[in-house]
């Protein structure tokens, strides 16, 4: 197994002169430090289409080179591990210095043209570990695992992972903050991304005044993932701004299109190249609920709620701009951009919406017609996936008889609760709907192949995760691998695989790991 190594963020920013691993204020990029030799590393799955990306063969993936690497027990040949210093906001307060607490780069790499940086998460204490262990667990590194790559399936701007390995040591953690931790098995995770600077990254070098490294921050981001802008120059970093504030926007919708709820959107969990970063405490929207939040933590304020990502977003944004202000020096442009993401989120959640009911065209109503949706979603619990899929089943020359809501009664978890006036409100909502339909120039089948593109059938419900994570747990993987090849794909029907395709079973709904979470989920 050979590796194009091309590391330039060691080799263009400020390293940490101390080579010794322990915790300690860094006033610097990064720390040089190796990760946690494991005690008995067992490959529990990795992904041979991502392995392709970097030049990995199905071989390599069954070698003892591939499991000592990435378990982190051996390293590449003229490689220097590193972990990253940044800061950050985490609900709303600032933290202070965070970094790399579990997470170590190995290197940065090029294949077929493309930049990657890889990382171990779970792989040992570093300078930034704070009173942590820096070790992961099997249950949170299968969540990150599945859905990192399930994500990327969904067409979901997001980091990847190659691997994930069991170390063979136990590792004690308290899941929900009770005050009863218990021993659980160990993992490892390799994560992929073109880079994993972070808002934080920045925000760091702000609050030490460090302008200087601010400065060699801000130009080596923009030499190498944002090469067509100008480096150095007040223009070149307001077009930097904005293009990162642009990314996050796109990003956001994807969320909020799936159902996908991030769970931490702290500051330091924001990726500079707006990609969904740090599976912790996620969920997928099962009962529809704006205000539905999938960590703990959050049970109280539910500041990163589903109805609420959008707002933290630009929340995040304008610490961001916060930072990067001392190299621009204006307000003015920074004010412009943040205010064009309220138009921009307005205009493209309206666009991604409708695309998600099959309207095309544009029609002043059309505001009116999702809004009552969101709405009629909340009248009773109401499976957000099921709903969407099965919407795209709908005749559009339909005649709205008594049970018209057939093609999507498998999405409410009560049917019986469909009568009354919530009943009546479903079939005003659908009169107009259909009505709407027939002004669009679509067929039936072309509208349904549209809306079946943007509106999965395979998401990464909690239980799902939950059943990989306990099977594992008795040393099976073969849920993990079913799971696997399942988000592989998941707008296709996959018949094979309808077992998949329902709500979430009613054991599911308040057991811990498939709707309460922690930070260290």
């Amino acid at each position: 197994m050979k590796f194009n190594i091309k590391d330039t963020f060691t080799k263009e920013l400020p390293a940490d002169p101390i080579l010794e691993n322990f915790r300690r204020p860094v006033h610097a990029c990064f720390s040089y430090v190796e990760p946690k030799k494991t005690k008995q590393p067992a490959l529990v799955h990795a992904s041979p289409e991502l392995a392709k990306e970097l030049g990995i063969t199905e071989n390599d993936l069954k070698s003892e080179a591939f499991l000592k690497i990435f378990s982190g027990n051996s390293m590449v040949a003229n490689t220097k591990p590193y972990a990253m210093c940044y800061g950050g906001h985490q609900f709303g307060n600032w933290a202070g210095q965070l970094g790399d607490g579990r997470a170590i780069n190995l290197f940065e790499m090029e294949y077929n043209s493309k930049h990657w940086a890889l990382q171990l998460k779970g792989s040992g204490e570093t300078p930034y570990s704070r009173s942590a262990d820096g070790l992961a667990v099997l249950r949170s590194s299968i969540r990150e695992y599945l859905c990192s790559e399930a994500m990327f399936h969904l067409n979901v701007p997001t980091t990847r992972a190659l691997s994930i390995c069991e170390t063979g040591d136990r590792v004690l953690r308290d899941i929900l903050y009770t005050g009863h931790p218990e021993y659980e098995k160990g993992a490892v995770v390799c994560r992929v991304a073109p880079s994993f600077i972070r808002f934080g990254s920045f925000e760091i070098l702000l609050a030490r005044e460090d302008v200087e490294t601010l400065k060699l921050l801000t130009n080596y981001t923009i030499k190498h993932y944002f090469p067509h802008i100008e480096m150095g120059t007040k223009k070149g970093y307001i077009q930097f701004f904005k293009e990162v504030t642009n990314r996050t926007l796109d990003m956001l919708i994807h969320w909020q299109r799936v159902g996908f709820v991030h769970g931490v959107m702290n500051t330091d969990n924001m990726s500079i190249l707006g990609l969904t970063i740090d599976y912790g405490p996620y969920g997928w929207l099962e009962g529809y609920d704006e205000g539905w939040t999938p960590n703990t933590t959050d049970n109280r304020d539910k500041r990163y709620r589903y109805g609420n990502q959008a707002n933290i977003g630009l929340w995040n944004l304008y610490r961001l701009a916060s930072s990067l202000f001392p190299l621009i020096d204006e307000a003015e442009p920074l004010e412009a951009i943040l205010e064009g993401y309220r138009t921009d989120y307005k205009k493209l959640y309206l666009k991604m919406m409708k695309s998600k009911i099959g309207i095309f065209s544009e029609e002043a109503e059309d505001v009116v017609l999702i809004n009552t949706l969101e709405e009629n979603l909340q009248l009773t619990e109401t499976d957000m996936t099921i709903f969407y899929r099965n919407l795209s089943k709908i005749d559009k020359n339909a005649v709205i008889t008594d049970d018209f809501l057939a093609p999507v009664m498998d999405a409410f978890y009560v049917p019986e609760a469909i009568n009354g006036t919530i009943k009546e409100e479903w079939k005003i909502w659908f009169q107009a709907y259909v009505s709407r339909l027939q002004r669009e120039a679509l067929s039936n089948e072309d509208r349904k192949s549209k809306m079946n593109s943007v509106n999965p059938k395979y998401v990464l419900r909690n239980y799902m995760a939950q059943l990989a994570i306990e099977a594992a747990d008795k040393g099976d993987y073969s849920v993990v691998d079913e799971l696997y090849q399942l988000l592989l794909d998941p707008y296709g029907e996959q018949k094979e695989s309808e077992k998949w395709f329902v709500k979430r079973p009613e054991w599911a709904r308040n057991k811990t790991g498939c709707s309460m979470l922690s930070c260290s989920s």
